[in-house]
């Protein structure tokens, strides 16, 4: 992506975009352009229960390491299947949602960030019904989609997921800080 215009479209777009790590900023420094002034959530879905599915926590660990007060979602208190509709409701109207998951996907996409100007749906991959979440979103695709999800993101490698999960951090802490 070399212009900031292709990346207004992109957020703009109702549709998801599959981009590297390398673009991550420029897709967060569209939606600070776009939202200036107002206030961010970063809603972090997952489980340290799941390798796979540790991504969430792990970058909103990261984000509190690195100062940031609006992060729903770590290690230590992860927004999952169980707490995430509670713990939507208790993030204020006004807050611009950011919402940031782990996904399973096309084996070209493994690897790859697809991101949107819309919300995620957490735990799709896995099949199990949840309410969609943020504004914006950005699904990590951590490992290759197939018959038995919830062992795949069991044996997703850590090396993976935290190398993504700081791409993710980066990318967030370059642009809000």
């Amino acid at each position: 992506m070399g212009s900031n215009d292709s990346w207004e479209m992109s957020v703009l777009e109702t549709e998801r975009r599959r981009i590297a790590g390398s673009e991550l900023a420029g897709f967060f420094r569209e939606i600070r352009k776009q939202h200036e002034g107002e206030k961010m959530t970063f809603l972090c879905i997952g489980t340290d229960r799941s390798t796979g599915d540790a991504l969430g926590p792990l970058v909103g660990s990261r984000l509190e390491e690195q100062g940031f007060v609006n992060v729903v979602g770590t290690l230590q208190h992860p927004c999952d299947a169980d707490n995430l509709e509670l713990r939507l409701a208790a993030i204020p109207d006004d807050h611009i949602i950011v919402a940031i998951d782990a996904s399973l996907g096309a084996p070209a996409s493994v690897g790859c960030y697809l991101v949107s100007a819309q919300p995620l749906f957490p735990a799709q991959s896995v099949g199990y019904p949840l309410p969609a979440a943020g504004h914006y979103s950005v699904a990590a695709v951590v490992n290759v989609k197939g018959p038995k999800p919830y062992w795949t993101l069991q044996m997703t490698s850590l090396y993976k997921v935290i190398q993504m999960a700081e791409e993710i951090t980066r990318g967030i802490v370059t642009t809000f800080k």
